[in-house]
C-alpha cells in the first residue's frame, strides 16, 4: 500500500485533504481536513509504535521485541511523543539530563538528592541547584 504524501513536494508544507470520495457509490465530500499526526510518522517509528502497542507498553518487550537497549526504547519512545506533539522537550528535565549535570560537575552529589520530580515529571528545582553550586563555586 502507498504511503499518502503529508509535504508538499514543492515547499515542503504540510498538505491538507481537501477531498473524499467514496470508491462504490463515487459519493465526494469537499472541505479541509487536517492529516491525522500518526499518518505523518516515518516507517521506522510507526514500526516502533506498533511494536509499543503490541507489547501493551511493556518497555521491556519492546526492548527484546526490536532488539535494542532499555534506553534506546526510552529515547525512541520520547522522541515519538515529541513528535506526535504529546509531550513537549521544555517541559522538564528528565533523569538522564540531571545524571549528566553531576557528571559534568555542574551540581554535587549532596544536590542530587535535593532534587524532586513533581507529577508531571519536571525537575523544577535543579536548575536552582546549578545556580546555587555556581555561586558556591565562585565564592571558593
Amino acid at each position: 500500500m502507498k504511503k499518502i504524501p503529508t509535504l508538499c513536494p514543492a515547499c515542503n508544507s504540510m498538505l491538507e485533504i481537501t477531498e473524499l470520495k467514496c470508491p462504490k457509490c463515487s459519493t465526494t465530500i469537499q472541505g479541509e481536513f487536517p492529516i491525522n499526526k500518526l499518518l505523518s510518522l516515518s516507517d521506522e517509528d510507526s514500526k516502533f509504535l506498533i511494536a509499543f502497542l503490541r507489547s501493551r507498553g511493556n518497555i521491556k518487550e519492546v526492548q527484546e521485541r526490536l532488539g535494542i537497549s532499555y534506553p534506546t526504547v526510552k529515547n525512541r519512545l520520547d522522541k515519538l511523543l515529541i513528535t506526535l506533539g504529546l509531550f513537549k522537550k521544555s517541559e522538564g528535565l528528565k533523569e538522564k539530563e540531571i545524571l549528566d549535570t553531576l557528571e559534568r560537575g555542574e551540581i554535587t552529589a549532596a544536590c542530587r538528592g535535593s532534587i524532586h520530580r513533581t507529577r508531571d515529571n519536571r525537575f523544577p528545582n535543579l536548575i536552582k541547584l546549578k545556580k546555587e553550586f555556581k555561586k558556591n563555586e565562585r565564592r571558593n
